[in-house]
């Protein structure tokens, strides 16, 4: 059976792999900073379907997709999977309780967003916001018109590129000096009128998550994966994680959207050159048969 990767997961306990089978079933193997890492992709890469309300369902077709797309999903399950997404207004009457949060991704990069409450920080965590704090908190349609109301009234928007955000990761201020920036621009928020009167105010709690992305600090990126292909492979000292991204000792960055959909293995010896064979993790481990890593 074959177990196909579905890019990075984050929790309170840091950073895993995700994996599914053809079943749609999904396990998920940590990642450990420090690991050494050496895999390469086979086959062809192909949808995963779409993931809702905690379920896989997989592509019918399993279709195959380009290697170079961040988005592994074929437009079939592309267009489901936005016909109940939050983010395209689509699902207008979800009856959850939001959160609209401010994240901090380096100096001059705040942008403003929502999430669902129950998802806590995993949101953030996902997007790798290295600082953080909560706005407010209620229905729906109030979280997006107060992320809207902010966004027009303190010029910060509602999405920033991963580009940008990697490239600023290894020379970013002290966290004092992070933490500043959050609570004043959460101040400048709070006092604005026209808040929503079903959104409930949260106060000022400036969250870090430098030491969950990077324990020891990053090296700065000087490579970046743009595309995977059959037989590619991808090998170093994993060091840190943020959002999408994992970040190798020698500059490395490999984007974890550009995993999705692949069947992923050890690398054979001969395409590894700078990892001991001894600590290439094996391709299924023999207890679990969920993956590489």
């Amino acid at each position: 059976m074959t177990w196909r990767c579905t890019g990075i997961r984050w929790s309170g306990g840091g950073p895993a792999i995700g994996w599914c089978d053809p079943a749609g079933r999904e396990r998920a193997g940590p990642l450990g900073y420090g690991r050494l890492l050496a895999f390469e992709a086979r086959g062809e890469r192909r949808c995963p379907g779409v993931r809702r309300a905690g379920k896989r369902t997989p592509c019918p077709a399993a279709r195959t997709v380009p290697g170079r797309t961040g988005s592994a999903q074929c437009p079939e399950c592309a267009r489901l999977d936005r016909s109940f997404s939050v983010a395209a207004d689509t699902n207008a009457a979800d009856p959850r309780t939001y959160r609209v949060y401010l994240a901090w991704f380096g100096p001059g990069m705040v942008k403003v967003g929502i999430t669902a409450e129950e998802r806590g920080a995993v949101r953030l965590l996902e997007q790798g916001a290295v600082t953080w704090a909560w706005l407010g908190r209620g229905p729906l349609m109030a979280a997006r018109r107060t992320e809207e109301l902010l966004r027009a009234a303190l010029g910060v928007p509602d999405r920033i590129a991963y580009a940008r955000k990697r490239a600023v990761r290894a020379g970013l201020p002290a966290g004092p000096e992070r933490a500043r920036e959050v609570a004043e621009l959460h101040a400048r928020a709070a006092a604005l009128p026209g808040w929503p009167d079903s959104l409930e105010r949260v106060g000022c709690e400036v969250t870090d998550h430098a030491a969950v992305f990077w324990p020891d600090g990053l090296p700065a990126p000087a490579r970046v994966v743009t595309e995977l292909v059959p037989g590619g492979t991808v090998a170093g000292r994993l060091v840190g994680a943020a959002g999408p991204d994992l970040h190798f000792v020698d500059g490395l960055v490999l984007d974890t959207r550009l995993l999705v959909g692949w069947e992923l293995a050890a690398a054979p010896p001969e395409a590894v050159t700078d990892v001991p064979l001894a600590d290439i993790p094996p391709a299924v481990p023999p207890a679990a048969q969920d993956g590489l890593f």
